[in-house]
């Protein structure tokens, strides 16, 4: 499986409840924080909804 690195680039403040749980999910609370994941269906299906929040490079 690959491994991605997911950078949180904008804050949370103001955001959906339900996008704000996702990144807690993901391991993000603050901005500038990242986090190494594998890259699985869940994981991407919560990197979609936040997309305009984090930033994903590869491993």
């Amino acid at each position: 499986m690959e491994t991605v690195i997911v950078t949180q680039i904008k804050s949370s403040i103001g955001i959906k409840k339900g996008q704000k749980l996702t990144l807690a999910a993901l391991g993000l609370r603050k901005t500038g924080q990242q986090r190494k994941h594998t890259l699985t269906p869940q994981v991407k299906g919560m990197i979609y909804d936040v997309q305009h929040l984090v930033r994903v490079e590869k491993a």
